[in-house]
């Protein structure tokens, strides 16, 4: 079977995460000529006083003429720890600007880019208050296969599958045919969502390795992303705005869309829960 990876976005860790982008160069760490980029946490106020996080992670861009990866990461490759006061990590010479203009290296086009970040959790802990973080060891992969029609008679934004169940928790797949948001119209967007966030106790969080498919119904070359993500109350979906460019959902040689319809699937494997511990 012949598929296409894609890297799904915001491939993030509780609390969330944000990528922070110079493009002219990091002005305080007198950069200059090179775009910096960096992994930080995007709200530190939340944060208990103990938190932290240790993770290994490496930053990439996207090659849009060869819809291949520039990947950059530490030279050391050692384990980042991120809390409160250390919130941010990352590369100050991330690429030198006359490289990244460079029209055949496809890094800028239409004047858009798509930076990206590929995160792994080495250990979380909380000095204060504690959390209980459950491993499983026996994973389980589950499956669900939903089947969207009458698209072109969608009468909102996005639409969302039948919830289904997946280690215990109930989940719904987003399709946003015709992207989400205007500055995504070119693109269209695929999110797995909690289908009841509210549901989830305070503190509690779902690890969760997920892969959301598009299925070609004619040659088997299906489109597909693929990511590890901390599901939460406060940070409930994970995907992609620009899962697949429009023009090759809609093209019917290719097999995406038919009769008006198309299929998604979606693998979930809970990995690890945390609660809170008072």
């Amino acid at each position: 079977m012949n598929q296409r990876l894609l890297k799904l976005e915001a491939i993030n860790v509780t609390p969330c995460r944000k990528l922070v982008l110079y493009p002219g160069g990091n002005k305080s760490k007198n950069v200059r000529e090179h775009i910096s980029l960096y992994l930080a946490l995007d709200d530190t106020s939340s944060l208990r006083h103990g938190w932290e996080i240790y993770v290994n992670f490496r930053l990439f861009l996207h090659d849009q003429n060869n819809d291949n990866y520039l990947v950059v990461q530490d030279t050391v490759g050692k384990e980042k720890r991120f809390h409160k006061m250390k919130a941010e990590w990352g590369i100050d010479q991330f690429i030198p600007l006359r490289d990244f203009n460079v029209v055949s290296k496809g890094y800028l086009v239409d004047d858009t880019c798509a930076f990206g970040a590929e995160v792994f959790v080495c250990k979380e802990r909380n000095t204060g208050k504690g959390e209980c973080l459950v491993m499983m060891k026996d994973a389980i992969i589950y499956k669900h296969l939903y089947e969207f029609d009458n698209l072109s008679k969608l009468d909102s934004e996005f639409c969302d599958s039948k919830p289904f169940n997946a280690g215990n928790y109930k989940w719904k797949i987003k399709l946003y045919p015709n992207g989400k948001d205007a500055e995504f119209g070119n693109y269209l967007s695929l999110y797995l969502t909690l289908a009841d966030p509210s549901a989830l106790s305070h503190g509690s969080k779902i690890y969760a390795q997920i892969t959301l498919r598009i299925l070609d119904q004619k040659q088997a070359k299906h489109h597909f992303g693929k990511a590890n993500y901390w599901f939460s109350a406060s940070c409930h979906e994970n995907g992609a705005s620009r899962f697949m460019p429009i023009s090759n959902f809609t093209n019917q040689n290719l097999g995406y869309q038919m009769k008006n319809s198309c299929l998604v699937e979606a693998e979930v494997t809970i990995l690890g829960v945390v609660d809170a511990v008072s």
